[in-house]
């Protein structure tokens, strides 16, 4: 019995190698409607013909009434495993909106694309909305800030992308609430928020320490939209 167990788990981790072999080589074979439905039906099937082959090899070991029993439990545990498995395919929206609450909340500076075209963050403690991105391939927090003409990049976080801010030239002169400041113009190679990526985006460099770095509407101004609505901040692009 044990041993079935046993060849039942290398079979599972032999079609999982298989099925992971697949996607990384044919990028796009579940893009098509009804793909990823179809895979489900194939990869249950399979493992149902691969512990059904594994299961008679042990019934004839065994009694008729044992047999009978074993038979028994397994269709039990098939139907189970079938009929969770068809829910959570036809509540996978709305397990989707459940699941993207939770990382939201543990997480609210992570940006979730909550749909194709759309990315949500959620606000911070302090009603603020951070989103964690990468620029130049290194992670940067950043506050949004609809109130900055540009993406302000503090002094830390210039040489954390890569940049020398004693090497560059500060001849922007930006009016804020703290009085007459400094930047230096830049061009980030990548900014990435999330499933949107752009390149070769026009940004600044602080002439002075920060907090932190500003995403402002150098950036929303290359979205199709933004809105603010119960908390969540929505990006469309």
């Amino acid at each position: 019995m044990r041993s079935g167990y046993v060849w039942f788990l290398v079979f599972a981790a032999a079609l999982g190698a298989l099925i992971a072999y697949l996607i990384s080589n044919y990028p796009g074979a579940l893009d098509g409607p009804g793909e990823k439905a179809n895979l489900i039906y194939y990869v249950l099937l399979g493992l149902l013909v691969g512990s059904s082959i594994i299961g008679l090899r042990g019934m004839s070991r065994r009694g008729m009434l044992a047999n009978l029993s074993f038979a028994a439990k397994a269709g039990l545990a098939w139907v189970v495993i079938a009929v969770v498995l068809v829910l959570g395919y036809s509540y996978r929206t709305e397990l989707g909106g459940i699941k993207n609450r939770i990382l939201g909340e543990m997480a609210p500076a992570s940006p979730i694309a909550v749909q194709p075209g759309r990315i949500a963050v959620r606000a911070g403690p302090n009603g603020h909305f951070f989103i964690d991105a990468e620029v130049n391939g290194e992670p940067v927090r950043f506050l949004v800030d609809t109130g900055a003409s540009d993406i302000v990049l503090s002094p830390a976080d210039a040489r954390r992308v890569g940049l020398d801010p004693g090497r560059l030239s500060y001849t922007r002169v930006y009016s804020t609430a703290n009085g007459i400041v400094r930047g230096a113009p830049v061009t980030l190679r990548s900014l990435r928020v999330g499933p949107l990526r752009l390149n070769d985006m026009p940004a600044s460099v602080n002439g002075a320490p920060m907090n932190g770095s500003l995403l402002g509407q150098s950036f929303l101004k290359r979205l199709k939209g933004y809105a603010v609505r119960n908390g969540v901040l929505t990006l469309d692009y």
